[in-house]
């Protein structure tokens, strides 16, 4: 099939009023720093972020390199001074004589207060499983690994959303080989049973690691994808049914993104601005859903590896993102939106 990249509104029939526009935003960062400075973990990737009761927690994957067998799980904890030394909290040791790598991790706040930390195990993307771990007092320590139900893989790389209702929905995808990837919804209940497969049209798009929006009766979604754009979908039934994935504007070099919605329907989009390389990252801004602005460069050098971003909105009213330094370092970036620089949406009919 033929790839044509079409803009995709996904605020097509959306009338706001008392809303500024994205082009007055500004962003301050409070502060920038690595979570660990020393080099006992030789490499890391893929960093996830909890805000708890105590502060915040952060996770990585980390080892010798990318799908080695040692590759783990670790975490740290920020308490309003300082991060914690990384701790190892879930490998892929099967017995004496095998161990996978650890792949992805994913950190929720369940309603019961606890946290879960979802990853996947296995030696490679293409035949990872998915497991889970629970902490009962805000990561310090954690239970055994389960399994997630047969079939199940869990959030892949980003968040999960829960739903008014209850229910929780995990973004998530599959890699069948270079040119068949897949993206789809995975939903359970609060006490994480019950888990479904709702499938999505990906209109002949390779993607995988979506991020998912909540926008009052909408839910939006977008994808990284191998057609150098981002590919996005919607839902206006809770997650039922999606629109077909169609390309968007926004350049994307086949590598992971991060979205967040704040207060005031301001969508906050974390990714790379460019089609090849990883030196460059960019944090986004949208009222719309479609009409997207730089709102600052994280890291703009001429070469490097800056990546798999994860961004959280914080009870402060600031948000709080991690992203992957050279491979060597996971970096925490806390930034503050001026509460004076945007106005609450007032009236807001969608079709």
């Amino acid at each position: 099939m033929k790839k044509i990249v079409l803009l995709f509104l996904f605020a097509a029939g959306l009338s706001c009023t008392g809303q500024k526009s994205i082009e007055d935003i500004s962003v301050r960062i409070i502060s920038s720093e690595f979570i660990y400075e020393t080099d006992a973990i030789p490499s890391c990737h893929a960093s996830t972020l909890v805000q708890t009761g105590q502060g915040l927690l952060a996770a990585w994957f980390g080892g010798s390199y990318e799908s080695h067998p040692d590759v783990s799980i670790y975490c740290a904890s920020f308490d309003g001074s300082g991060w914690s030394a990384p701790a190892l909290v879930a490998d892929g040791v099967v017995s004496d004589t095998l161990r996978y790598p650890c792949w992805n991790p994913v950190l929720f706040n369940l309603a019961d207060g606890n946290i879960a930390l979802f990853y996947k195990v296995g030696p490679n993307p293409r035949e990872w499983w998915g497991e889970y771990k629970i902490s009962a007092d805000g990561g310090r320590s954690w239970g055994d690994s389960e399994a997630l139900p047969e079939g199940m893989l869990g959030p892949i790389k980003n968040k999960p959303l829960p739903l008014p209702d209850g229910r929780i929905l995990y973004p998530s995808s599959v890699e069948y080989t270079p040119d068949n990837w897949k993206v789809f919804i995975e939903s359970s209940d609060k006490d994480l049973s019950d888990w479904q497969i709702t499938s999505i049209d990906n209109n002949g798009f390779n993607a995988i690691q979506p991020t998912l929006f909540f926008c009052g009766r909408k839910l939006e979604m977008l994808c990284r994808t191998r057609e150098g754009v981002l590919a996005g979908s919607c839902s206006m039934d809770s997650g039922r049914t999606w629109t077909p994935l169609a390309g968007t504007e926004l350049q994307n070099n086949n590598s992971g993104i991060d979205g967040v919605v704040l207060k005031d329907g301001l969508r906050l989009l974390v990714c790379n601005p460019m089609q090849k390389g990883r030196n460059k990252l960019a944090l986004l801004g949208s009222y719309d859903g479609g009409n997207w602005r730089t709102l600052l460069m994280l890291e703009d050098q001429p070469e490097g590896e800056f990546s798999y971003p994860a961004i959280i909105a914080l009870g402060d009213g600031t948000v709080g993102i991690t992203y992957t330094y050279n491979r060597k370092r996971i970096k925490y970036v806390n930034l503050q939106i001026p509460a004076g620089e945007r106005r609450q949406l007032k009236k807001c009919k969608g079709k």
